[in-house]
């Protein structure tokens, strides 16, 4: 375990965090650095690592079983999440964990506390990674891209394991939805695949939520507030007014499990002018185009009181449940649970509350459920990965490879 914590710890030195207002790919210049990182260190195993015009790494290690069998392929991203910082990170490695809260940082007051988050109590005894409380932490994705690297340097080092041809690929930009931007399925080469990108040990996830981006534009008519009067329409006021209409019982904090919600992610503007940005999610296909019509018929509504073309909204699909593309193919979740038990995890089959590129690979033909990583408290001071959870993450990834002979 020395040598992925080591990896591990590397890597979260890098700030990746992606950026949704850039239009480069990847959106930020660390992303590029961490992945010319990866290319070396998979050339330096022996392996023909590229970069791919879109900037993924991908690496292949051939079959050496003399069998012609679908072949499998592994994912993990480079990026950090938008809402919290992931430069100068300071990992705390609290060994021989014995139970109770984690002081982060003493000089702020920001505790780690089992009151808040009860799984802290499934790992006493364990090495447990933690932030210093002022950046995130990394383990997603990074303990993702830690496992798979240590995964290729174990089969490069142990040619006596028999496999079939093994891809790994590493992508960026995967926190603001645009890590399968442009992949290229048919020359990566695998007939099936894994994200490593879940949380908590056992994690299984091969349904997620349908997802579209509203974007909502309000024209007000401005004048000095002195001289109002009953022409004067603020747009802020009145993207509040289209806001109350949507169910508040469908808000994220109030949802869980299979319940969709609306999300109000971003608001700018002044009285003149004002946009509002919005998620729709819902695992449901036909709950997720009640959504929509829900907004679209609200958006028309107004502008029937407000004046025409006071609201103009524009929905877009970003991704979709791959529940009934896997299916389909229902033989690449039973290896996932097959290869966990192995490892002497017991699987935790769950949907995702959130997307993953796994979603939009099988929709692009490459099917793809996500399998732990170990991590918890993603995106969040709060983030912390039992060391022992990446181990197994890498156990499992190991028994999935050792699989594909079958």
């Amino acid at each position: 375990m020395t040598a992925l914590l080591h990896r591990f710890l590397r890597y979260i030195a890098y700030d990746t965090r992606s950026n949704p207002d850039s239009l480069m790919r990847p959106s930020t210049a660390g992303q590029t650095v961490l992945l010319k990182l990866l290319a070396e260190e998979l050339r330096t195993m022996g392996l023909d690592a590229i970069v791919d015009k879109n900037s993924n790494v991908c690496a292949h290690i051939p079959a050496n079983n003399g069998k012609t069998l679908p072949e499998i392929g592994f994912f993990a991203h480079v990026d950090t999440a938008t809402e919290v910082s992931g430069a100068n990170v300071q990992p705390q490695v609290v060994e021989n964990y014995h139970g109770g809260d984690i002081v982060l940082n003493a000089a702020k007051n920001i505790v780690l506390r089992t009151a808040d988050f009860p799984a802290l109590n499934n790992y006493k005894g364990q090495t447990i990674i933690t932030t210093d409380g002022t950046t995130l932490l990394g383990a997603d994705d990074k303990a993702g891209v830690a496992v798979l690297m240590q995964l290729a340097e174990y089969l490069t080092e142990h040619p006596e394991i028999k496999h079939g041809a093994v891809h790994i690929a590493f992508t960026c930009d995967e926190e603001i939805g645009r890590g399968a931007d442009g992949f290229d399925v048919k020359a990566f080469g695998a007939d099936y695949a894994y994200t490593i990108d879940g949380g908590a040990i056992g994690e299984l996830e091969y349904e997620n939520f349908n997802a579209a981006q509203a974007v909502l534009t309000v024209q007000g008519s401005n004048m000095h507030p002195g001289e109002a009067g009953p022409t004067f329409k603020n747009a802020l006021l009145l993207i509040e007014e289209f806001n109350r209409q949507l169910p508040a019982d469908q808000r994220p904090e109030n949802t869980k499990e299979y319940e969709g919600f609306f999300l109000l992610s971003r608001l700018s503007g002044t009285p003149d002018k004002a946009e509002a940005q919005y998620l729709i999610r819902d695992h449901s296909a036909e709950l997720f185009v009640q959504k929509k019509t829900l907004m679209q018929s609200m958006a028309q509504a107004l502008n029937v009181r407000h004046g025409a073309d006071t609201f103009q909204l524009k929905i877009t699909d970003q991704y979709y449940n791959m529940r009934p593309e896997i299916e389909k193919n229902r033989q690449v979740v039973d290896k996932a649970i097959a290869a966990m038990k192995m490892a002497g995890v017991e699987p935790v089959v769950k949907p995702i509350r959130g997307g993953t590129d796994g979603a939009r690979l099988t929709y692009m033909g490459l099917p793809c459920p996500n399998i732990f990583a170990g991590g918890h408290n993603f995106h969040s001071i709060y983030e912390f990965l039992p060391l022992q959870s990446m181990q197994k993450a890498f156990e499992t990834t190991l028994n999935l490879v050792m699989l594909s002979n079958e």
